[in-house]
């Protein structure tokens, strides 16, 4: 894959570049620091991926992101940031990314995540998809008359509903979202309380219904 870095702190670009260029199926075709260079790089060099930061000297990554999309659509955009606020992720997935990650994340999940999304998964943690799907539902209750039971979910139980999607038991999601099997039991009642639901099964058939599936295993 053809990936262009969009990052402004140098030192953390170039350790990027390096890690990546370590890969055989990864190929850096460029690197920049700036919205302006994001833009005319990016339709330049037509990468397949971007990994962009949020914030940059003369704007965000949104601007670059939206000029980049208009003019080409088929580029995929991942965000690669420090930013966990929930407006910036809504923000970036509304302008066109394809994915948003924290740099907090291990080079493995980095590398997992990306190549995930050449079979077009979506580029995001566990905790990312949670809250856009938190977001989906508080959306869709203020625009229908009927609520959205996802609403009454926090996003560590949209979080274990996931999971549960994937038909695993309590000790394997456990081990996935690093917390301890009662925890688990706990929000698994709580889920079936809350959606008025009587067994795993049918809270099974409830994520599927609502789009809401276990995101891959990093190995």
């Amino acid at each position: 894959m053809r990936i262009l870095i969009v990052d402004d702190h140098i030192l953390f670009r170039e350790g990027l570049v390096g890690l990546l260029k370590s890969q055989p199926d990864i190929q850096i075709v460029g690197q920049c620091g700036s919205v302006a260079e994001a833009i005319e790089t990016g339709l330049q060099l037509k990468p397949e991926i971007i990994l962009m930061d949020f914030s940059l000297p003369d704007g965000t990554g949104l601007e670059a992101t939206r000029a980049i999309l208009q003019r080409a659509p088929d580029i995929q955009i991942i965000f690669l940031t420090i930013n966990q606020d929930d407006e910036a992720l809504i923000a970036a997935m509304r302008a066109g990314a394809k994915g948003y990650l924290l740099k907090t994340l291990s080079v493995q999940k980095l590398l997992t995540a990306l190549r995930a999304m050449e079979k077009g998964e979506a580029a995001l943690s566990r905790t990312m998809m949670a809250r856009i799907l938190k977001e989906f539902a508080h959306t869709h209750t203020m625009k229908d008359e009927d609520p959205s039971p996802l609403v009454t979910l926090t996003s560590r139980e949209i979080e274990v509903l996931q999971e549960i999607s994937a038909g695993i038991t309590n000790q394997e999601i456990a081990n996935r979202l690093f917390i301890s099997e009662n925890t688990v039991k706990n929000h698994v009642h709580n889920i079936l309380e809350k959606l008025n639901l009587n067994n795993r099964r049918e809270a099974i058939d409830f994520a599927r219904r609502n789009g809401i599936s276990a995101l891959p295993q990093h190995r």
